[in-house]
């Protein structure tokens, strides 16, 4: 814990936030502050808060983002605040970036940036590293132009005349020698990394498909909403846990005893927000191969929190991006002892009615939903033996899909398959051919 505490210690710098409002566009934070979720995220990477600015306009600035004249008072209100950094709660270009740097004369970085510092520095094995480094280069390369665009003007031999100017061959200035250069080494790190964490994902998959003898729940949300301490308080995992954003990167398995003799697979996952970098959740796919290949999800939800609503679909929107849409959930309203506006749970209940509320801190509701899992095992799945014909390629395809296949053995042109399947898939299969042996099924 100590080493964990120590490498979460950086050098404090005063941060100045910028937040720019469209029409019609709704802030990444609350109601009540809308720049409360950059706030949290600069504080996770170590800075502390010295102001905030919000500007309102109908439409981006190409040069400044937030326009020319917001941009002189930024300078203003930075210099006054005596700021180090100015981090706005967009994504920005390289242009946009270098343009009001050279204003406020400080150095200024955006959401996606800020959200891949604080990954770099949580990130503890080596799966993390590479999945964090690949995000960084693959935000990094496109940007590589607008970095250097101060050595571009500097023309190499023969830059004066008109093929000079156009890049004829020995003629091209070091910028851009640079950037083909950058380019090169960028690109060769991400194949390599690419083909790593390729090999991790195979692995990932290989795994969690050796589980099939297991019923496997995770756990996504809202980063903060309470997952870690979720996890720890149904199988005494251990897990690290911190009132932060992002605490914890790797995901981790554990078995969950439900009682009767019933046992689940349960993971806990990376935390989401809104507006994640692309990059990143790519990157991360190999961690998330858990939540991708689970049987059930449990969505974990800060109750307590100001804008839980928003976050519900900011975590939705992150599983269909992963293909995670079809995947059956249940919602668990967490931190209940901790709710301080009756009128926010009272919304939460009208828009998530089959929730199940728990305090993972305190253990109340821990059972209902230990109860709630077990109900939907025995309601949902089935184990079954299946017999069909070997060559019955539209059959096996489909139980590799929707069904976890515990054993396969070969009969001659039979095939018979022992196998847990969703209840409602049972009709599908033998439409497709398939014949149930009645003997054999029993309640997964």
């Amino acid at each position: 814990m100590k080493d964990k505490k120590q490498a979460d210690t950086v050098v404090s710098e005063r941060a100045v936030l910028v937040g720019l409002i469209l029409p019609g566009q709704a802030p990444a934070g609350t109601r009540y502050d809308p720049l409360a979720e950059i706030a949290a995220l600069a504080e996770a990477a170590g800075a502390t808060v010295a102001g905030r600015i919000i500007q309102k306009r109908p439409k981006i600035c190409s040069a400044t983002y937030i326009g020319k004249g917001k941009t002189v008072e930024l300078a203003e209100y930075a210099a006054a605040k005596e700021a180090d950094v100015i981090i706005f709660d967009n994504e920005l270009s390289p242009s946009q970036i270098r343009d009001i740097e050279e204003v406020c004369k400080i150095r200024v970085i955006d959401r996606a940036e800020l959200i891949l510092d604080i990954f770099a520095s949580r990130a503890r094995t080596n799966e993390a590293r590479l999945q964090v480094e690949l995000a960084q280069l693959e935000y990094t390369a496109p940007r590589l132009r607008g970095m250097w665009t101060h050595l571009e003007r500097i023309a190499g031999a023969g830059g004066g005349t008109k093929a000079g100017s156009v890049g004829a061959i020995g003629t091209r200035g070091p910028g851009e020698r640079q950037i083909e250069i950058d380019r090169r080494i960028v690109s060769k790190r991400v194949s390599f990394l690419k083909g790593q964490l390729e090999r991790i994902d195979k692995r990932k998959i290989r795994e969690v498909r050796a589980r099939g003898d297991y019923f496997t729940v995770s756990l996504v949300g809202y980063t903060n909403a309470g997952k870690s301490t979720l996890m720890n308080a149904l199988t005494g995992a251990g897990t690290y846990v911190a009132d932060k954003l992002f605490a914890t990167l790797d995901t981790k398995t554990r078995k969950w005893d439900l009682g009767g003799g019933q046992q689940a697979l349960l993971s806990d996952t990376v935390g989401f927000v809104r507006n994640l970098p692309h990059h990143l959740v790519a990157s991360f796919r190999a961690t998330l191969e858990e939540t991708i290949h689970s049987d059930l999800i449990l969505h974990v939800i800060d109750s307590a929190g100001y804008d839980a609503p928003a976050q519900v679909l900011a975590v939705e929107q992150v599983l269909t991006d992963l293909g995670c849409h079809d995947i059956p959930r249940v919602n668990v309203l967490n931190k209940i002892d901790c709710i301080d506006d009756l009128s926010a749970i009272h919304i939460l209940r009208h828009s998530l009615p089959d929730a199940v509320e728990v305090s993972a801190a305190t253990g109340e509701g821990v059972d209902r939903l230990t109860d709630r899992v077990l109900e939907f095992m025995r309601n949902r799945y089935v184990r079954l033996r299946i017999e069909t014909d070997a060559g019955n390629g539209k059959l096996l395809a489909y139980l590799s899909k929707y069904g976890h296949i515990l054993s396969q053995e070969y009969h001659g042109r039979t095939v018979a398959l022992d196998i847990r399947l969703p209840t409602g898939e049972v009709r599908r299969v033998q439409n497709l051919g398939g014949h149930i042996s009645a003997t054999h099924a029993e309640s997964a």
